[in-house]
């Protein structure tokens, strides 16, 4: 990234990699990241991965499967947002061809931990520090476009998913994944106002130093089919009785109605 950029993220970075280690993410044992995402062995965000292996498991079944049927050869997978690099990981296992993005490049949550991975492949897999909105790839680059668990950092969708759009090829897809959806927007607006709050009290912070838009409803998913016109195929996942009953628990409790998780899919034209 250029140095105005890096600027630009520096208090992002730094109050993000703060939060992540206070919530024990990372380890310094290979074992932890091997076993990700259908185990956390720290057991300090077991319910958080729990839902990333669910929307794995089905993005691999229902989506790069019929995909790669369809190519007969290795998909070119953007992971954007890959974090350490677990996807990515789990992509190239398949025999895939990833390529991990994120701005955290630190050596316990971010590229920097990949080395945990490549060091058990035959052949690495890239890692590059980007931001979202201008990625350094060629247009029509990749067969497969994943924001995992990132798209909501976004400070403006159109440009982020047009970007996405621009790497992938005719006949691929970009897919957002473990994003928080909400059928209207004051229960997203709580959620965030929640957020800051919480934040605030308990690291000193608000984290809000970007304008991240940190979820999604139908209207402003709507809104990006039509100015980037495109059409999304939605896929709805299982997460288990627990997590399907927490909007009647929330309505019991008078509590603001909590996110749901979906994958969206846009297929280039």
């Amino acid at each position: 990234m250029s140095p105005q950029r890096d600027k630009y993220f520096e208090k992002f970075i730094s109050e993000y990699e703060f939060i992540r280690s206070a919530e024990g993410r990372g380890s310094r044992d290979s074992k932890y990241y091997l076993a990700l995402p259908y185990q956390d062995l720290s057991g300090r965000n077991t319910s958080q991965w729990k839902i990333r292996s669910r929307t794995f498991r089905y993005i691999e079944e229902h989506i790069l499967a019929p995909l790669a049927d369809l190519q007969s050869k290795p998909l070119r997978i953007l992971d954007l947002g890959a974090g350490n690099g677990w996807m990515s990981y789990r992509l190239a296992l398949m025999g895939h061809l990833p390529i991990a993005v994120d701005l955290l490049t630190n050596d316990s949550d971010g590229l920097g931990a990949a080395g945990h991975f490549n060091r058990t492949l035959p052949e690495p897999f890239p890692c590059v520090q980007s931001e979202m909105d201008h990625l350094p790839f060629p247009s029509s680059s990749f067969d497969l476009t994943v924001f995992n668990a990132s798209f909501h950092y976004s400070e403006n969708y159109e440009q982020t998913l047009g970007e996405a759009l621009r790497c992938t090829r005719s006949g691929g897809a970009v897919l957002i994944a473990d994003t928080p959806w909400y059928a209207d927007d004051s229960n997203g607006r709580k959620m965030v106002e929640e957020k800051h709050t919480t934040f605030a009290a308990k690291y000193g912070f608000p984290s809000d130093s970007i304008k991240s838009l940190e979820y999604v409803t139908p209207e402003r998913l709507q809104k990006l089919q039509a100015k980037l016109s495109i059409k999304w195929d939605i896929y709805d996942p299982f997460y288990g009785v627990s997590w399907a009953l927490r909007p009647l628990r929330a309505k019991l409790f008078n509590r603001r109605t909590p996110s749901q998780f979906r994958i969206y899919a846009a297929w280039v034209a």
